[in-house]
């Protein structure tokens, strides 16, 4: 490995995208997936700066799709936020991984929030609308040409803005989190972090692969924001 990270390891795996993974430390990681959103991804302020302010008067909430939700902690954690605000917002998770969505189902019921199996080429095709479009930690995920399919979905279904937050590809990311993820036990959390900080963009490199129109921001310490904004 090199550990300074100077390129993508674009070809590495992650444990949880391989098909015969097993299944139980697949739906402990979706679980504790929960604890790392809330603490390390940096959505507490991409919801204060983004989201919160645009939500429009009641009763018409905010209508975003989480794209790639996984286990579908962000969507409840930012129907919570919001209600504890008194703001309205529906919240439309999907992810193409039955296993992902099967879990989602299966959560408790959180108020203005759905989940379903489903790919965004599929909403485009249904000629869905959202105010905006999310996602969490997907973009490092992908081909060069899903991630060019999927910002072009984003542009289609998001009447407002698209933001698609993921990590930064560095070695202090690197090893602190190496440290950090130590607690997490019986799960892929620590294995597949590292491997995702390894597949990561560099800032430079994510603004040269996304389209005219698309800009690159940090959203926190560790993470940056591909946004989008209509008009």
């Amino acid at each position: 490995m090199d550990f300074r990270l100077a390129r993508r390891a674009a070809a590495a795996v992650e444990q949880m995208d391989r098909a015969d993974c097993d299944a139980r430390l697949l739906d402990n990681t979706y679980r504790q997936f929960g604890v790392i959103n809330r603490v390390l991804s940096g959505w507490r302020g991409l919801y204060a700066r983004e989201l919160r302010p645009i939500v429009p008067p009641q009763p018409r909430p905010l209508t975003i799709l989480d794209v790639g939700c996984g286990g579908g902690d962000l969507a409840v954690m930012l129907s919570r936020w919001a209600a504890r605000d008194g703001k309205k917002m529906h919240i439309t998770g999907i992810d193409p991984d039955p296993r992902a969505a099967r879990f989602a189902r299966q959560r408790a019921a959180a108020s203005g929030v759905d989940f379903r199996q489903a790919h965004s080429s599929d909403l485009v095709r249904e000629k869905a609308r959202f105010d905006v479009v999310i996602s969490n930690h997907v973009l490092h995920h992908l081909s060069p040409e899903e991630l060019r399919h999927l910002l072009a979905d984003s542009e289609i279904l998001a009447e407002r803005t698209s933001l698609h937050n993921d990590l930064i590809r560095s070695p202090a990311a690197f090893a602190l989190f190496s440290v950090a993820a130590m607690p997490f036990r019986h799960s892929f959390i620590r294995e597949d972090g590292l491997t995702s900080i390894r597949r990561s963009y560099k800032p430079a490199e994510l603004s040269a692969a996304a389209p005219p129109g698309w800009f690159v921001e940090r959203s926190s310490a560790f993470h940056q924001v591909l946004t989008w904004r209509h008009g």
